[in-house]
């Protein structure tokens, strides 16, 4: 058997295709049969692969993680998306039909007119052909969202982007300028800066309907401000803060419906005309309720309930109605004096044969939502409950049937749309106005806690589910957030696994204004659970948001808090990846991360002194310290010179790393040295004599016979100087003897004490390279009685051809018979003419 080069047998297969049977051949391994996929390990399900999202964010690549945190980056060339082009109209419409809240299951609801709205939709579509914006004020329930619908069917021509349809519910200025930039242009996985984001919507020409407005001031300016070509139309209530007075916005106030066209929308609502005591019904309830068109919605459904029971009084039944009033009928008796009890006929049973159902009371008309909810079905009923456990948010009717428990719960919705109890709010529902309140004090927030701790499991399960996209995720938003809001304070280890696998669905949606309200509601969910590994991810998560928003402080800290948490879990991969995220920061604020750590993340060795101090990952940014506003600044360089420039800052002196400080401070101090250096030199080689330097022609080599370096021979013409120093030991003086014409040394010098005008014939010899016996630093002073060729101080009365020298201290080398003129020294070979060339 080859162990490199198996056959096919011994995998198990034979050639025919037939499993190998391992009785054949003992010395091959017992084959295993195939697994099967599905087939879990020792209990275990199979892991699932985790959900990741690249998305570029201005000038970094995202990757959103929802196993390890977010990874960010510079964003390379080739990953920087196109520059976002505009939807089609097409496209436009086909976004719209996507962002409508769901139709209904069920038989199509009446479509109720729009009374006494026609003067206000005529002002407001005149106003928005000019180009005006305008805002729309009224109380909850008074019809502000049907008149929107109208006015978008009416300006859908008027501008060239068309009409934006916007939902302002809990949405911020930024969110709102991000969706308005979504619904206008076409960039898939892409989230711009702020600066390209002002850019793209300063040229949008739009109808922007922007419905339940939470904000005013200061932020309506700002996105009036950031897009002058749209003309919007705002949607809100009294109790939202007034735009400043320079706005330019135009003001209108959407007030009740009279008495008479709430007869009428009664009639519509109940689809037949009423009869006199129904319409002092009406007329009793226009009074409590100021006209409000919401409260005659919900009257009407109060009225065909009504006529269901007038027509068949078990119609409620297989709703329970009849055995919920049944029970809670004598509990109600026990409760109240004899005698006092009022009679109410829709909360007490009764058989076909009962006396006529009489109207609800007003009581009832006003706050119709626990009597409207008594006769809906379970599903209904179950579902009303969990949207008050959320605070009001209606989940999607898709997780219905997964919430309470029943396959046909789907259904519930067009039960609670048909008895106006909920309404739509953007692309879904929540509890219309008041009506949580009512149903509240009708005990079906009891279980509240326990109705979120449901809805907060289901939405952890369904968000971390490999097929649900991030949009899916992105539009349940709502209700996930009041899910996480419920039990934050009671269910910590709950709200945690909801924040950490909704927090990066959010993200990878581009709904980063839930996935900062996600990832705070988790912060401190985990805080209150103690579960420090989770603290440190929703940290990083919070660094990683702040540093694509530009804060660049608050993703420090929240970075450095992560690393920290991570570091006393010994967590190396969290830390790694929270200090490159560090370094990004550092490198946007003009600095260098804490630690001397690249943007990889890789710690900076320190420099030894053979070795560079190059960083692995490149040479950081400048840290810029902060400069103080007295200390003087200390600077060890060269004189300054005038015209050179200003004096530098202390910021730039004290900018790189001190790296890189040694080496410039190493570099000055070696340049000066050098410079004093080579000034000495220069100076002394002037005033040493001719004789003494070494010419270009000169040069020195190896002598085989004495094993010694020996100068070459000199140019004929040029004269040596003596080698014996005389019997005084010291070459220069009086008894040093003199070349003659043959080239040895004289005996006796001339008498004239001037060199000799002819010069040897033959050279002298080498020079010796050993010093003299007795040197000496200074000439004699004594005269001897033989003369010199070194001229006195003392003047004479026969002139020479040799200027006097100064008193200074003789070469050590000897000097030769023939002194250069006084002009500049000649670096030539050749020795100077004889005195008689002056």
């Amino acid at each position: 058997m080859d162990p490199k080069n198996r056959r096919p047998e011994e995998y198990g297969h034979d050639r025919g295709g037939r499993a190998h049977d391992h009785h054949d051949d003992h010395d091959s391994p017992r084959p295993s049969r195939p697994r099967d996929p599905l087939t879990p390990d020792f209990g275990q399900p199979a892991p699932a692969l985790a959900r990741t999202v690249q998305l570029v964010s201005g000038d970094f690549l995202l990757t959103v993680n929802p196993v390890d945190g977010s990874e960010i980056e510079p964003c390379p060339p080739g990953e920087r998306p196109d520059r976002p082009t505009r939807r089609t109209t097409g496209e436009r419409a086909e976004l719209r039909r996507a962002a409508a809240p769901p139709v209904p299951p069920g038989p199509a609801l009446p479509r109720l007119p729009l009374l006494e709205r026609q003067e206000e939709r005529e002002r407001l579509v005149r106003l928005l052909a000019r180009g005006r914006s305008v805002r729309l004020t009224g109380p909850a329930g008074s019809g502000r969202t049907a008149l929107l619908n109208a006015v978008a069917d009416d300006c859908a021509d008027l501008a060239p982007d068309g009409v934006v349809r916007l939902c302002g519910y809990r949405k911020t200025p930024g969110e709102l300028l991000h969706d308005l930039f979504a619904a206008v242009y076409n960039a898939p996985l892409h989230r711009p800066e702020r600066s390209l984001l002002l850019e793209l919507v300063h040229d949008i020409g739009a109808v922007v309907i922007l419905d339940d407005l939470e904000f005013g001031g200061a932020g309506l300016d700002e996105l009036l401000d950031a897009t002058p070509e749209c003309a919007f139309l705002l949607s809100t209530t009294p109790d939202v803060a007034a735009p400043s007075a320079d706005s330019r916005l135009e003001e209108v106030f959407l007030a009740g419906l009279g008495r008479g066209s709430t007869l009428e929308l009664l009639e519509r609502a109940v689809g037949r005309v009423l009869d006199d005591e129904e319409a002092d019904w009406a007329g009793d309830l226009w009074f409590e309720s100021e006209g409000l068109p919401l409260r005659f919605v919900q009257a009407g459904a109060l009225l065909r309930q009504r006529d269901q029971l007038r027509a068949d009084p078990h119609a409620f039944e297989e709703n329970g109605y009849f055995a919920q009033a049944s029970a809670q009928a004598p509990a109600q008796a026990s409760a109240q004096p004899a005698g006092d009890a009022p009679f109410n006929a829709d909360e007490a049973p009764f058989d076909a044969g009962d006396a006529e159902i009489p109207l609800p009371s007003l009581a009832d008309g006003a706050a119709p939502a626990a009597l409207l909810a008594s006769r809906l079905s379970p599903s209904a009923r179950d579902t009303l409950k969990f949207a008050v456990a959320l605070g009001g948010e209606l989940p999607h009717q898709a997780h219905l049937p997964a919430l309470v428990g029943d396959t046909h719960a789907d259904a519930a919705l067009a039960e609670l749309v048909g008895c106006a109890l909920v309404t739509a709010v953007g692309s879904r529902y929540r509890l219309a106005a008041g009506v949580r309140a009512q149903l509240e004090s009708s005990g079906y927030a009891d279980e509240a806690a326990e109705h979120a701790r449901t809805a907060a499991q289901h939405y952890a399960w369904w968000a971390g589910h490999p097929s649900v996209t991030p949009e899916r995720v992105a539009a349940e938003a709502d209700a996930v957030q009041a899910a996480l809001a419920a039990l934050v304070a009671s269910e910590s280890g709950a709200a945690v696994l909801l924040a950490r696998t909704a927090a990066p669905a959010f993200a990878g949606g581009l709904h980063w204004g839930a996935w900062e309200r996600a990832l705070r509601s988790g912060q401190e969910a985990a805080r209150n659970a103690g579960e420090v590994a989770e603290e440190a991810y929703f940290h990083h998560e919070l660094g990683v948001l702040a540093l694509c928003g530009g804060r660049l402080d608050r993703a420090r800290a929240e970075l450095e808090a992560s690393i920290g948490l991570r570091g006393a879990l010994a967590d190396k991969r969290g830390m790694i990846s929270g200090r490159r995220a560090l370094a990004l920061v550092a490198d946007r604020s003009g600095g260098t991360p804490p630690g001397g750590r690249t943007a990889a993340g890789e710690e900076v060795p320190d420099a030894r002194y053979e070795e560079s101090a190059s960083p692995p990952g490149g040479v950081p940014a400048a840290f810029a310290l902060p400069e103080p506003p007295t200390e003087p600044v200390t600077l060890v360089a060269g004189k300054a010179v005038p015209g050179a420039g200003p004096a530098p800052s202390r910021r730039s002196l004290l900018s790189g790393t001190r790296r890189n400080l040694v080496a410039a401070g190493a570099g000055a101090l070696l340049a000066a040295v050098l410079g004093t250096v080579v000034t000495l030199g220069a100076t002394s080689d002037n005033d040493r004599p001719e004789s003494d330097r070494v010419t270009t022609e000169q040069s020195a080599r190896e002598d085989r016979d004495d094993g010694g370096l020996s100068a070459d021979e000199p140019q004929k013409g040029a004269t040596s100087g003596p080698r014996d120093p005389g019997k005084d030991g010291v070459v220069g003086t009086a008894d040093d003897p003199k070349p003659s014409a043959s080239g040895e040394p004289s005996a006796k010098p001339s008498d004239s004490g001037e060199p000799s005008e002819k010069p040897s014939e033959e050279p002298t010899g080498k020079p010796t390279d050993k010093p003299t016996d007795k040197p000496t630093d200074k000439p004699t002073d004594k005269p001897t009685d033989k003369p010199t060729d070194k001229p006195t101080d003392k003047p004479t009365d026969k002139p020479t051809d040799k200027p006097t020298d100064p008193p200074t201290t003789p070469p050590t080398n000897p000097p030769t018979t023939e002194a250069p003129p006084p002009s500049s020294p000649d670096t030539s070979n050749s020795a100077s003419g004889p005195a008689g060339s002056s």
